[in-house]
């Protein structure tokens, strides 16, 4: 294969393309933990509840077994026949010995791009490994994948054959810190920044060891001292973790098959009392202004904004109708003069007004 293989995508199917050096521990951070043989997912801070770290230690050893054996698909996997083709086609690449590893990163270091997709490729079956590890946290199994390579890539591009790491040991720490930041920023409606992700985490490990302590639910008080911050990031991160509903959801009835949208109020839309409400008020005082003279009712209609909302100055309707600012106040005055007699001596008016006063 000259290329490596890609999974096909499926679902949201987005790659996480923030793949650069912020966020990620670098070399020289992970040289000390390799000497370790367990890699550490509790150090990334999330745990088996959210949607970050696995608190559970994976050896490396372990994964290299599972590197170099059949890759086998559980049935509760969902994966399609396009994944299995994929799976396939990455278990005919031929694994590397420890001198072909090597050479082929010496030639990265030289800028051989061909170098770089012979280690990808030929460490595929690794992201798929520990992308097993992530099924049910709120990404597909394919994304998953994809995640996980994008991490490969990175492991790639870094790996330094001089320090005497396998590159299997070295790209696990960067398949799963990318495929657990996939998580965490697209397996949530609302996207949280990762070190939100994290302390909501840790408020959850916090709330888990006190209740077992104190033999009840902790207060506020008790989590922020337990964790040592402050209450307003306690909150923040509560409040966090509050999930999220579809509006399109279904109700759960027998008969009626109305979602959650249909009994939302639309703020932004009148009721259908105040619509009729409206259509009366309007009715009426059209019915009052038609007293008037056409050149009074479309003065007063201009200085109230009856019209479209917007109120005029005398010195705009005047140059509307061609006649001078004081022409115009004599109109409104000699207008409104009517309406207030109308007023007193009609007893729907007054109702009118009596509404409009409420």
């Amino acid at each position: 294969m000259s290329n490596p293989a890609k999974p096909p995508r499926n679902g949201s199917g987005k790659a996480h393309h923030d793949m650069g050096d912020e966020g990620y521990m670098e070399p020289d951070e992970l040289v000390p933990a390799m000497d370790d043989v367990q890699a550490d997912h509790g150090a990334l801070g999330a745990d088996d509840e959210g949607a970050g770290v696995d608190d559970s230690k994976h050896k490396v050893d372990d994964l290299d077994e599972e590197h170099n054996e059949p890759i086998v698909i559980r049935e509760d996997t969902n994966a399609d026949d396009s994944v299995k083709l994929y799976l396939q086609q990455i278990g005919r690449i031929k694994l590397l010995t420890a001198e072909e590893e090597i050479a082929l990163a010496k030639g990265i270091a030289e800028g051989n791009e061909t170098a770089k997709k012979k280690l990808i490729q030929a460490n595929l079956r690794l992201v798929v490994s520990i992308a097993k590890k992530y099924i049910g946290r709120g990404l597909s199994f394919l994304d998953l994948i994809q995640e996980g390579n994008l991490g490969l890539i990175r492991a790639a591009e870094k790996f330094d054959y001089k320090r005497g790491f396998k590159f299997s040991t070295y790209a696990t720490w960067w398949i799963q810190q990318s495929i657990t930041r996939g998580i965490a920023d697209k397996s949530r409606i609302i996207r949280l920044p990762v070190h939100m992700i994290e302390t909501i985490s840790k408020v959850k490990r916090a709330n888990r060891e006190l209740t077992l302590q104190l033999g009840r639910q902790p207060t506020r008080e008790e989590l922020a001292g337990h964790l040592d911050i402050s209450m307003s990031k306690l909150r923040l991160a509560l409040k966090a973790t509050q999930s999220t509903i579809s509006i399109e959801t279904p109700l759960k009835t027998k008969d009626d098959q109305s979602t959650i949208s249909d009994f939302l109020v639309d703020e932004n839309m009148e009721d259908p009392d105040s619509q009729v409400s409206n259509d009366s008020l309007v009715s009426e005082l059209d019915g009052i202004l038609n007293t008037l003279r056409p050149r009074e009712r479309d003065v007063i209609k201009l200085r109230f904004g009856l019209k479209d909302g917007n109120k005029r100055t005398l010195e705009e309707i005047g140059q509307l109708f061609g006649v001078s600012r004081e022409r115009v106040r004599q109109i409104e005055t000699r207008a409104l003069n009517k309406l207030r007699r109308l007023c007193r001596s009609n007893q729907s008016i007054r109702s009118l007004k009596n509404y409009l006063s409420q």
